[in-house]
């Protein structure tokens, strides 16, 4: 019978936590379970005492440099003291793990376990201590490039709207708004702001949140290089979808606000561009789920683009009443 070759698997943790336990000098009472499948893999290993989070990144989606750069940035913050996962070398001193999948060479990375919980409903004065990290990373990463993707106009819109494609009409009503959207945009829209290294994706799901409203961040899988004000819009623009009340956003983005300005202030043009910003990170989100259609299919369809995405997309829109977006109809 013929072996057909697959696209993506799911890696036994029984068999990777015997190579994890062997690479990390762990003892035999570490046991390795697979917490959830995404755009990579996940996966607990841990005893009685410890824990420690196993990435399995899907294969061909990051190069093993992209990862080394992950990696060092993640060093970097944790050597300065700042509230994030961090990379736990093998008993070699590496950081990076090759392991030969169905599919072909996929990496592995041991990563801290961030202690605390998801909390959807974050409270006023957690808002305040995540702006305050997010701009304490921001902080420590200004001014440099890491040899990872740079965010603009190009990848923030221009290519998105181009998966999309590949599994849309253009003369969907929705894909004809996402146009829209893509030609509204301007080079101009991500210069004459502060730029760094960016994380692109800093939400309650990739934070874990002590009872002493200790925050820690993690899932870097999207660092790279950009306008700062693309985390702090991206932020905003979850918090917004989070909270119904309109008037408990506005006190939760407040302090937010205050927080991130208690380390690092924000220009009027910052201030100005967090609007934009947001809406040019979910376009963003929305061409890797075209893109990454073997984990998005489940989801992936005519009726979420129109009854989830673009409805998201128009009420921010339309919330801050976005210059000549107003008005445009899907």
């Amino acid at each position: 019978m013929k072996v057909f070759p697959v696209l993506a698997s799911t890696i036994s943790e029984k068999e990777l936590g015997v190579f994890a336990k062997e690479q990390y000098g762990f003892h035999d009472n570490y046991d390795c379970k697979l917490f959830r499948t995404g755009m990579n893999h996940t996966y607990m290993l841990s005893d009685n005492e410890t824990k420690y989070v196993l990435r399995v990144y899907s294969h061909n989606w990051r190069s093993k440099s992209e990862i080394n750069e992950e990696v060092a940035l993640l060093n970097l913050l944790h050597n300065n003291n700042l509230s994030v996962s961090f990379p736990i070398p093998d008993k070699h001193g590496a950081y990076i793990q090759e392991i030969q999948a169905p599919e072909g060479i996929r990496y592995v990375v041991l990563f801290s376990f961030a202690e605390g919980d998801k909390i959807r409903f974050i409270d006023q004065d957690t808002c305040f201590l995540i702006g305050a990290l997010m701009a304490k990373i921001h902080k420590q990463t200004a001014n440099t490039k890491i040899d990872r993707i740079s965010y603009n106009q190009k990848t923030l819109i221009e290519q998105p709207y181009e998966h999309l494609k590949t599994h849309f009409s253009e003369a969907l009503p929705e894909m004809e708004f996402i146009k829209e959207i893509r030609d509204f945009y301007q080079t101009s829209d991500f210069e004459d702001v502060p730029t760094g290294v960016v994380h692109m994706d800093i939400w309650y799901d990739n934070m874990a949140i002590t009872q002493e409203k200790d925050v820690t961040i993690y899932d870097f899988d999207f660092c790279g290089n950009g306008a700062q004000v693309l985390d702090i819009g991206y932020f905003c623009k979850q918090l917004f979808h989070i909270e119904a009340d309109k008037d408990t956003y506005e006190l939760k983005k407040t302090h937010f606000l205050d927080g991130y300005q208690s380390i690092r202030p924000l220009s009027d043009i910052e201030l100005q561009g967090i609007p934009k910003a947001g809406l040019a990170v979910h376009v963003f989100y929305l061409g890797i789920q075209a893109q990454r259609f073997d984990w998005s299919n489940i989801f992936l369809s005519k009726n979420y683009l129109e009854m989830f995405y673009v409805a998201r997309l128009k009420a921010w829109i339309a919330y801050n009443t976005i210059e000549k977006l107003t008005d445009l109809k899907a």
